[in-house]
């Protein structure tokens, strides 16, 4: 009699021994991408650490970091460094990011010398970041130190629009035209005619304007004009003041005439709202 043998168990088969995820090669394309990606940060890092070597007074201390600190050394040089000291524009979302920076060095200008200029500075930079409490504050001191400065009173003029002080801002304003009747191109006497809207009376204010209008033949006072001649039943005026304000946008070079669409989107819709007779 033989022995009767038992079948032999095979075992199950490993599911990942086969698998191409793992053990495949990577495609063509992210090769190709990991080459770029590796040489643009090689070229980054040698463009930051010859910049550095060329042009930076503590070029000893950031070659080091830069050097023994790749990709990173390289960034926090650009940030640090080159950016501050190149002029150079960032976009507008990342200029927040850096704003804090440069206020805090404009204020302590301000506050270690002492002098209008620097309040005048330190204010345009409050200004333009919103901060306009804080920029009034700067142009006051800028005016206690030197009161016919005729940007610190440009400047608190805006700042006094936008808080609706209309009397402080119109004699800001008057004081900036006797003294200039030019500064700013029409700006301050446009600034001026606004003023007048908000505090005299509608004639008082159509008269300042088609005075304004004869020498500044900008879109806004046109059609501000062209409202209160409107509004006085004076429709052929208006209309007239209109049509002149489109051909001026019209004969404008394109550049300038796409900063005026605002307004001339507005003065067709009132050109539609007025009666033909």
């Amino acid at each position: 009699m033989f022995a009767q043998q038992e079948p032999v168990s095979t075992p199950p088969p490993d599911p990942y021994l086969n698998d191409p995820a793992l053990y495949g090669a990577p495609s063509p394309l992210w090769s190709f991408m990991e080459s770029v990606i590796g040489f643009v940060v090689m070229v980054f890092w040698i463009w930051m650490l010859i910049d550095c070597l060329r042009k930076d007074p503590d070029r000893f201390l950031w070659f080091w970091v830069i050097l023994f600190f790749p990709p990173f050394g390289a960034l926090i040089y650009f940030f640090l460094r080159w950016l501050p000291s190149n002029q150079f524009q960032l976009p507008e979302f990342a200029r927040p990011f850096f704003r804090q920076r440069r206020l805090n060095e404009l204020e302590t200008a301000a506050m270690q010398i002492g002098n209008p200029y620097q309040f005048v500075r330190w204010g345009d930079a409050l200004k333009d970041a919103g901060v306009n409490q804080k920029s009034l504050e700067a142009y006051q001191q800028a005016l206690a130190k030197e009161p016919d400065n005729l940007q610190a009173l440009w400047g608190a003029a805006q700042i006094e629009m936008k808080f609706k002080d209309f009397e402080t801002a119109q004699q800001r304003c008057k004081q900036i035209l006797e003294a200039d009747p030019e500064y700013k191109f029409g700006d301050v006497s446009l600034m001026y005619c606004k003023t007048v809207c908000e505090l005299d009376s509608a004639e008082q204010a159509r008269q300042e304007l088609a005075r304004h209008a004869k020498r500044w033949r900008q879109p806004e006072a046109l059609y501000l004009l062209a409202s209160l001649e409107a509004e006085a039943g004076d429709h052929q005026a208006a209309r007239k003041t209109l049509q002149g304000m489109l051909l001026d946008i019209n004969a404008s070079p394109r550049g300038i005439a796409r900063k005026f669409v605002r307004w001339k989107s507005k003065a067709r819709r009132l050109l539609k709202r007025l009666p033909r007779s």
